[in-house]
């Protein structure tokens, strides 16, 4: 049983195969371990002549655009290298879905901690939290930095009306859950109407494009042992081109703060960078606009909540455990509360135009 959960879509003489014509190290594939699988995309460690490698493959059930999603993240991979980005360096990537029944690829395995895991004895100081809290942001402005033209993402994303799109885009995933028998509707969710309205009165007129990550926060980041330094960004299936103040938006959406708390679980919590000071921190090292970062504050929390409604809506329809529907759905209202608290604070705002 431990081997095939082992292998669990990981063919090691196919892939063997293929490495070999790719000229990638020579010899068996060796300490094969699955690192995480099933309904999530298949990540496992091998080593295999001296070297070890990190595979990444879409879950074992394919969905729709799980392929797709495979080589976008190989292809933002290799856009990255050399750049001041901390991201796992690519390896070597295969389209070609028959090799493993998938579109995969190879990554250098990366040493360090994600710290919704737990933080090490040596990450709960006051200062070296501050220290993590700021270095995400910064491995943020340094992704928001890199010109995605040169790096050969010009045609990654769709740029014009970008913006625009997006409440409406939302409004729709909101109201197709009313397809789910049982969910009682968007009533229960709070203001999510009157926020609808903010954000599209309220959008910034104009955005420099460039590389969004699309789910940016301390889960989706990896921190070195032995300083409070990120080690990289991981998870790059969202990533895209469009507006990268969206990335910042999606961050303070998830921070914790004194007086509500967060979406992450994160312990000891005890030195961490306000929201306000992580804003002014990416403001220093950025010559983007952040006059209304209000906005991309409020539409994250925005998009979050109906994200998370919609597992509510399927537990509603028997199509998804009641215990955690119930659970996001909490979430969802309180992020929706949080929304309309920032837009009566004018949260966030950064007086200066450029940085």
């Amino acid at each position: 049983m431990g081997e095939e959960r082992e292998a669990a879509g990981v063919d090691k003489a196919a892939l063997t195969a293929w490495m070999d014509g790719e000229g990638l190290s020579a010899g068996p594939i060796e300490r094969l371990e699955l690192l995480s699988g099933g309904s999530q995309n298949v990540l496992a460690r091998f080593e295999r002549g001296g070297r070890a490698f990190v595979l990444r493959r879409p879950p074992l059930h394919l969905r729709a655009n799980s392929n797709e999603t495979m080589r976008r993240e190989a292809r933002v991979l290799g856009a990255l290298a050399g750049s001041d980005v901390p991201h796992p360096a690519l390896i070597a990537a295969c389209g070609d879905e028959h090799v493993l029944g998938a579109a995969f690829y190879l990554m250098e395995p990366v040493d360090g901690f994600n710290p919704v895991n737990g933080l090490p004895e040596s990450h709960h100081g006051a200062a070296a939290q501050r220290r993590m809290g700021f270095a995400l942001v910064e491995g943020l402005a340094a992704l928001h930095a890199v010109d995605h033209v040169a790096a050969g993402l010009g045609d990654f994303g769709k740029v014009e009306g970008f913006l625009e799109r997006q409440v409406a885009r939302w409004q729709a995933q909101l109201d197709s859950y009313g397809e789910l028998a049982g969910w009682p509707g968007r009533d229960e969710l709070g203001d999510v109407a009157g926020v609808a309205r903010w954000l599209e009165a309220n959008r910034p007129a104009s955005f420099t494009a460039g590389i969004l990550h699309g789910d940016y926060h301390l889960a989706n980041v990896m921190y070195r042992h032995d300083a409070p330094e990120l080690a990289a960004i991981i998870d790059w299936e969202l990533a895209t081109i469009g507006d990268p103040l969206i990335d910042l938006g999606w961050m303070l959406s998830t921070w914790p703060e004194e007086a509500d708390g967060g979406m992450l679980d994160i312990a000891p919590w005890n030195g961490f960078p306000t929201g306000a000071e992580l804003v002014a921190h990416y403001a220093a090292r950025s010559r983007r606009s952040l006059a209304r970062m209000d906005w991309y504050a409020v539409f994250a929390c925005y998009k979050f909540a109906i994200l998370l409604e919609g597992t509510y809506a399927r537990a509603c329809a028997g199509k998804a455990a009641r215990d955690v529907g119930d659970r996001l759905h909490a979430r969802s209202r309180w992020l929706l509360a949080r929304a309309g608290r920032w837009i009566n604070e004018g949260a966030f705002r950064v007086e200066r135009e450029q940085a």
